[in-house]
């Protein structure tokens, strides 16, 4: 029987150089979109997948980030005595419970390889999915709960795809798939950031992964490449020889690359644009810019 899949690591230790001098004192993570800041949409996929223990993998310098997760007394009591339980149930419903959320340090920058290998000891032998908060994702559907899906017919190791123009495939890794699919390919090779020209295709590796306790013997065995970084790609790689092997999902969403300025402020958009409240004003206001 397969096991269910539980926890959830989240890759946070980034310093977020891209958004200076915002991020000088403010976690990239906490930074809002609409009026939610950029890990509450992973959070709240990850809740809608079934995802029940969270660890985020930080650095020095977060501790708003964990401070956001935690009770609030004095602002819960201040909306229980004004009567807004409305906004007291949204204060509440980013609050975790004791036990289920966690925090390791990731000391160096010494890539996403690496700040995966560092929660190993939370991990166990159980599969487990890694989130980069980054990629913003739009679907009827949460992206991790189709993945999950999937996974559960095929096992293995999954990793969430989606097309990119070719002109772009050295930014992400890329996939080379062994068969084809609607949705859902066996891969038989990845490769971080390849030149164009070398591209086994332009299916790119978008910030959601299912993978299973044996990575960490292979990130273990990856070597740094040539910025001291350790790659999830390669040590994914290492296992597409294996069974029941590597799989890629090509999910249905709009994404976001929220890892920069135009990313940023085109999801915030688009995310304001599905607020019934805000709708009609905001497309009035992009309209008169015209």
């Amino acid at each position: 029987m397969m096991s269910k899949i539980k926890k959830a690591i989240f890759p946070v230790a980034g310093l977020g150089t891209r958004f200076l001098p915002a991020t000088k004192s403010i976690p990239k993570e906490i930074m809002t979109l609409v009026d939610r800041p950029l890990i509450q949409y992973s959070l709240d996929e990850a809740r809608a997948a079934g995802i029940e223990e969270f660890i985020f993998v930080t650095s020095r310098g977060k501790g708003a980030l964990e401070d956001y997760f935690d009770r609030s007394p004095i602002l819960e009591n201040h909306l229980h005595k004004k009567g807004k339980k409305e906004l007291l149930q949204i204060v509440r419903d980013t609050t975790f419970d004791s036990g289920t959320i966690a925090y390791i340090r990731q000391h160096y920058p010494h890539g996403l390889g690496h700040a995966v290998w560092c929660a190993r000891q939370l991990i166990g032998d159980e599969p487990f999915v890694v989130i980069l908060t980054d990629d913003v994702i739009i679907s009827k559907e949460p992206v991790l709960s189709q993945m999950i899906n999937a996974y559960e017919s095929h096992g293995g190791t999954m990793v969430g795809l989606s097309r990119v123009p070719w002109e772009n495939v050295s930014n992400y890794g890329i996939v080379e798939p062994e068969s084809s699919g609607d949705k859902i390919l066996r891969l038989k090779g990845l490769v971080e950031k390849p030149k164009q020209e070398k591209a086994p295709s332009n299916l790119a590796i978008i910030g959601r992964y299912i993978l299973t306790p044996r990575i960490f013997e292979d990130l273990a065995k990856t070597p740094p490449d040539a910025n001291g970084e350790i790659q999830i790609t390669e040590a994914i790689a290492k296992g597409t020889t294996n069974s029941p092997g590597v799989y890629g999902y090509i999910f249905e969403g709009q994404r976001f690359d929220c890892g920069n300025k135009m990313g940023f402020l085109q999801a915030g958009i688009a995310l304001a644009l599905q607020r019934p409240e805000l709708r009609d004003e905001l497309q009035d206001f992009l309209k008169s810019l015209e």
